[in-house]
This record gives C-alpha cells, sequence and structure tokens, in this order.
C-alpha cells in the first residue's frame, strides 16, 4: 500500500480490492493521471480519503515518483522521559519537526538536525525509523513530491524549548498522549497517520 498526501486529501494506491477503510471514494485506475488528480485538491480545504485499487500499484507508484521533482526530507518522533511528545505549532496548525537533507547529508543526521534546530534542543539518542510519508505541494511552479523519513527519538531533561521563528514556528511543547486528540483536529492527515504509530 502507497499513500500520498495533498494537504487534507489523502491518496491510498493498493492492490487490496477491499481496503478495509471507511468513508472512501474510490478511484479508477483506467485512464488515472496523477497530476490532473493533485489540480483537483491542491487548493481544496476539506479532508478526503481516496483509494485506488489495482493490481499494478508498485509500477504506479514508480511512475508517480518518476513524474515528479522529489525532496528528501527527515524528522523525529521525539518522546521525553516524562513519555511526553514533541509537538510545534506552524502556520496554525500542529505538526512535527522535520525539514529538508543537504546534499551530501545522512538522513538520520539530518533528522536530528532538523529537530534540534526548530525546537532548541539536544537529541540524547535515536530509536531507529518510525515510517515514511510522501506529500505533494508547489514550489516555484514545480509540483513536489516531498519523501519524509521518521525517527523514533529520544529528548530527555529537555525542559527549555526555543521554537525556530524564522522557520514559522510560534511554539514547541511537550505534549501527552492525553492531548492528541487536540493535534489530531488540528493538524494534516500525514501527521494524524504518524503520531498513530506512537506506542504508549
Amino acid at each position: 500500500m502507497y499513500q500520498i498526501y495533498i494537504n487534507q486529501t489523502e491518496l491510498i494506491i493498493t492492490e487490496s480490492a477491499d481496503p478495509g477503510f471507511s468513508n472512501y471514494q474510490r478511484v479508477e485506475y483506467e485512464g488515472f493521471d496523477f497530476l490532473s488528480f493533485y489540480a483537483r485538491f491542491r487548493d481544496v480545504p476539506h479532508a478526503g480519503v481516496y483509494v485506488l485499487s489495482t493490481s499494478q500499484a508498485k509500477s504506479l507508484f514508480k511512475k508517480i515518483k518518476l513524474s515528479l521533482r522529489m525532496i528528501k526530507a527527515a524528522g523525529g518522533l521525539v518522546r521525553n522521559e516524562q513519555n511526553k511528545f514533541l509537538f510545534i505549532f506552524r502556520k496554525g496548525k500542529w505538526d512535527l519537526p522535520k525539514g529538508k537533507i543537504d546534499e551530501g547529508e545522512k538522513t538520520k543526521r539530518a533528522a536530528v538536525r532538523e529537530v534540534e534546530e526548530e525546537c532548541g534542543i539536544k537529541v540524547t539518542g535515536v530509536d531507529g525509523k518510525l515510517c515514511k510519508t510522501y506529500h505533494v505541494y508547489e514550489m516555484d511552479r514545480q509540483t513536489i513530491l516531498k519523501k519524509t523519513t521518521w525517527y523514533r527519538m529520544r529528548a530527555d531533561h529537555q525542559t527549555k524549548l526555543v521554537p525556530q521563528k524564522e522557520e514559522g514556528i510560534t511554539e514547541a511543547r511537550w505534549l501527552s498522549p492525553g492531548d492528541f486528540d487536540m493535534v489530531k483536529k488540528n493538524t494534516y492527515p500525514m501527521i494524524r497517520d504518524v503520531i498513530g504509530r506512537i506506542e504508549v
């Protein structure tokens, strides 16, 4: 199964005839053009889940990747000693710290650097990869596919948080799992997917 996010819209490409989701709309494989699909939802503010079922899921996803300019990024789902998780508030929504990988930079190192820069903390441990996500957006009149690799991290005894305001971050905050409903009501489907993988 492959997931691509466009703002509040999620496209799921799967080989399963019954994907097991509720409240979704089916997309036909015949004649499917991703750029046309993207244009439909580029500026749509409401959420929606669209499922395309095909035995050619892998090749279709590869075709989509080759048709877009890819940017690689990395970020972290960071837990502290109090079992709280690090969130940022950026552009009016809850988010997780992440950013682009510099040329020649290792993915894990980029993830740690971005977390530390965006929140003003010191990461004390990396517990391995959590998942990869893909989302599409516009930049310089190009359609970009951003691939983000997420890591489980620890940052113990980091009480002072300094949001990186030049990156549009107005707040960095430790939140307990009991606060996740608040986050889910004002975040992106991609972020809901990432935090849904948390084992509390």
